[in-house]
């Protein structure tokens, strides 16, 4: 499978070659179906993405923005947000989609960095916009003072555009994404990027122009791009983008009411699915789930299977590489295995003097270059760039900062970030087994697991459980969730402390964040005065 060798174009415009090419041969084929939590509701045709998305590349030219210029487009789950992002494209300018909560001093961190020329927002985060200079155009939805009313502008615009003729090798996308330590990288990716994700659609969400899929990833992360945008479009799918909070009873009346027929959400929103009652629920039309981003726990995902019959894939991929490794429809697959290098792809382990280590050795999970899928780096930073790759005998690798271990049959299994590891007493233990463990135990929603310090071993093992709905804390409980560790993997594995949280820290994209409980837990005491 992963013998596949990409044939790539001299050039790719996603607007052109993709959306245009669509509208070309089926103007009216579904494209987007927009609703929100109050009810509202808006359909668009290929043809009528096309038009718009023409409209709004005019306007940038109007105004002022070129080829390889950098547009912020910072809108919540509103069809604009897709408008935007090919209209920039189709001018060969380089969006910059940014999450809807950022704060001023975000909004000036990224546009300054990024020497960004353009903005796109609505009326509600017009005043995080009041630190940046510099910006030739500035457009709001629902229009703000100073600001071009998006949906006017675009009226007044001619419904067509010749699309920029982007190289392979050009930018065409920046994301912002936070690491543990440091400011905010751009990684940044070509059009061949654009033109490769193309291939988890594919391979791993198995999308055709009959279906419609829904993916509940934010705006500003690459998951969005990938299976809200790039992959389902360029399959010809139609996609469904909800606007509204988080309700997992709703999530299965909406997949119902619209016959979503691939769902893909954060593993987090499926803890929580499989304690609904699905009773009642229509889901005959949805034929498949995935997710990624986080690890899935191997009891959540037998759970769903065996509430709704229908398949939960895990996939495996970075903001630098999107996806890489995942479990298809039809294909073999192992229990707590995020799947195989998916076609395209090599990875690799690698020992921390960064050689290749045989089947069953954990290391770092490496992807094995060249591979087009890669960023083409992070914008402005070499230096940052150049610590993400090694080498080894001739071959190069990327780096991605995960640990994992490969079975014989090229299974990859994931065990948590470098930093993530507990290291107790000699022993060094992954958090994602102690978590899959916990989360067997009927009492658990959700948990974290992290190293906490201790005089004698070094670190100890501290688990972090949300209880489900109606169970009460406890000591007895306590007991026995350790017990049950013991019982289910390596009893010195089992967490010699347990807390007890009404929620566990996340990031906006719905990642655990181990690393806030980690630094809770590192930092110092003051005794109190007498």
């Amino acid at each position: 499978m992963n013998d596949l060798q990409w044939q790539l174009p001299g050039s790719f415009n996603f607007g052109r070659d993709v959306i245009d090419a669509i509208a070309g041969s089926h103007p009216d084929r579904l494209a987007l179906i927009w609703c929100d939590q109050s009810g509202r509701e808006r359909r668009y045709s290929f043809g009528e993405i096309s038009r718009r998305t023409n409209q709004l590349a005019a306007l940038l030219a109007a105004e002022g923005v070129g080829r390889g210029d950098r547009v912020l487009v910072m809108l919540p789950r509103l069809p604009q947000w897709q408008i935007a992002m090919v209209g920039c494209l189709k001018l060969g300018a380089v969006p910059i989609p940014c999450i809807d909560m950022l704060t001023a001093k975000d909004v000036l961190y990224r546009a300054t960095c990024a020497q960004a020329v353009g903005a796109i927002t609505t009326r509600a985060n017009v005043e995080k916009f009041s630190g940046t200079s510099g910006l030739k155009i500035r457009v709001a939805v629902g229009g703000a003072p100073r600001w071009l009313d998006f949906d006017a502008a675009l009226d007044a615009q001619p419904a067509t555009f010749a699309c920029a003729d982007t190289g392979i090798e050009d930018p065409a996308v920046i994301y912002f994404t936070s690491g543990s330590t440091g400011l905010p990288k751009g990684v940044t990716h070509a059009a061949r990027g654009l033109y490769c994700w193309r291939g988890s659609a594919r391979d791993w969400l198995d999308l055709h122009s009959d279906d419609l899929m829904w993916c509940t990833a934010d705006t500003g992360w690459s998951k969005a791009g990938t299976s809200i945008l790039f992959g389902p479009w360029s399959q010809g799918a139609g996609v469904l983008f909800y606007d509204g909070r988080f309700d997992a009873a709703e999530r299965l009346r909406l997949i119902a009411h619209y016959g979503v027929t691939v769902f893909c959400g954060a593993a987090t929103e499926f803890r929580h699915l499989v304690n609904e009652d699905f009773s009642g629920t229509d889901l005959s039309r949805l034929r498949l789930a995935v997710s990624a981003g986080e690890s899935v726990n191997p009891e959540v995902v037998r759970r769903w299977q065996e509430l709704t019959g229908i398949p939960l894939l895990e996939a495996y991929g970075q903001t630098e590489t999107l996806m890489t490794v995942a479990n298809g429809l039809g294909r073999p697959m192992r229990e707590g295995s995020m799947g195989r290098a998916l076609p395209g792809c090599r990875m690799a382990v690698l020992s921390p003097e960064g050689r290749p280590l045989p089947p069953g050795e954990s290391g770092q999970l490496a992807l094995v270059l060249p591979n087009p899928q890669l960023m083409l780096g992070y914008w402005q930073e070499p230096e940052r760039t150049a610590a993400a790759f090694s080498s080894h005998d001739g071959v190069e690798y990327f780096l991605t900062g995960d640990l994992a271990h490969m079975d014989d049959n090229g299974f990859i299994y994931y065990a948590g970030r470098v930093d993530d590891i507990i290291s107790s007493a000699g022993y060094r233990i992954g958090p994602i087994e102690v978590e899959n463990a916990l989360q067997e135990h009927p009492a658990v929603t959700e948990c974290a697991v992290i190293g906490s310090p201790d005089a004698e071993r070094g670190e100890i093992v501290k688990a972090f459980v949300v209880l489900r709905k109606g169970v009460e804390a406890s000591d007895v409980l306590k007991r026995e969730l350790q017990e049950h560790v013991k019982r289910v993997t390596a009893p010195y594995k089992y967490p010699r402390l347990v807390e007890f949280l009404p929620e566990l820290p996340k990031s906006a994209a719905g990642k655990l964040l181990r690393r806030v409980l980690r630094d809770a837990e590192r930092k110092p005491v003051t005794p109190l005065k007498e």
